[in-house]
């Protein structure tokens, strides 16, 4: 180094050096420490790594089936109805009876294609099951009174007890819509308690979904005291779903608005 560099340069250069040297003899300690003791290093297995939680609307769908879980669900209704309209037209000579016998296997048949489907490409069969289940109840009841109307009571029945358990829940200022979110979006904590506007916000969203299923409850309810059993079928698929995917979006967006703003504020 040349005598016309500024000391405090050549000092710099040499607290580097030493700085080198330490360092050099700590990793050089640790190695010997590392054979002595026969340790080996501790690598964090991705099991261990904290998972990102998918998105609310995410886990959601899936606990509900996403959208596939909506079609595969209505396809047994479906078949049912358009067999029952088609035999039971004059045109064929169908007894009623008869042409209820061959809707209902159609509906079940396709329930348990759907099932099969699912099981041999190695697919959850949860949301399979629970429909085949409720569309066998249906059926039966149906064959048994010869009423085709009564293929849909158990599914009516069901809708208005969720009705009465989410008022119940909101009457107890236990509101079921929050529970669902901890379990699903927080990662199972139920803090939410002491969040005093979105605990106000669960038990608004808890009253608008039993006013939801509700609506589509009565509405089938009405035609089955009407006898208008084909015209439930066709409620179920074009109004209920439409009605239920609107309830489901605005609860997504409402819970998002209020845990959004209170993230900003904090």
């Amino acid at each position: 180094m040349s005598g016309t560099e500024p000391r405090h340069v050549a000092h710099e250069s040499v607290e580097e050096r030493l700085s080198g040297v330490l360092g050099e003899a700590e990793e050089k300690l640790a190695a010997e420490i590392i054979a002595e003791q026969d340790l080996h290093e501790v690598k964090k297995r991705p099991e261990d790594d904290e998972d990102e939680l998918p998105s609310m609307s995410e886990q959601i769908a899936e606990q509900l089936g996403g959208v596939r879980g909506l079609i595969e669900s209505s396809v047994p209704v479906l078949a049912f109805v358009l067999l029952n309209v088609i035999l039971s037209l004059e045109a064929l000579g169908l007894e009623k009876r008869e042409a209820l016998l061959w809707a209902i296997v159609g509906s079940v048949g396709s329930a348990l294609a759907i099932g099969g489907v699912r099981l041999a490409r190695k697919q959850p069969v949860r949301h399979a099951v629970n429909g085949l289940f409720g569309i066998a109840l249906g059926a039966w009841l149906a064959w048994r009174t010869g009423d085709a109307k009564n293929f849909y009571l158990p599914g009516i029945l069901l809708t208005f007890g969720q009705t009465a358990v989410l008022l119940l829940s909101v009457a107890i200022r236990k509101p079921l819509i929050g529970y669902a979110w901890g379990i699903m979006a927080n990662k199972g904590k139920q803090d939410w308690f002491g969040n005093t506007r979105l605990f106000r916000t669960f038990q608004w969203l808890t009253v608008l979904w039993a006013v939801s299923l509700s609506v589509r409850a009565g509405i089938q309810a009405y035609l089955y005291w009407l006898g208008e059993a084909n015209a439930i079928g066709v409620v179920r698929i074009l109004v209920s779903w439409p009605i239920y995917a609107a309830t489901f979006a605005f609860t997504i967006w409402a819970i998002h608005r209020v845990t959004s703003a209170q993230k900003h504020a904090a």
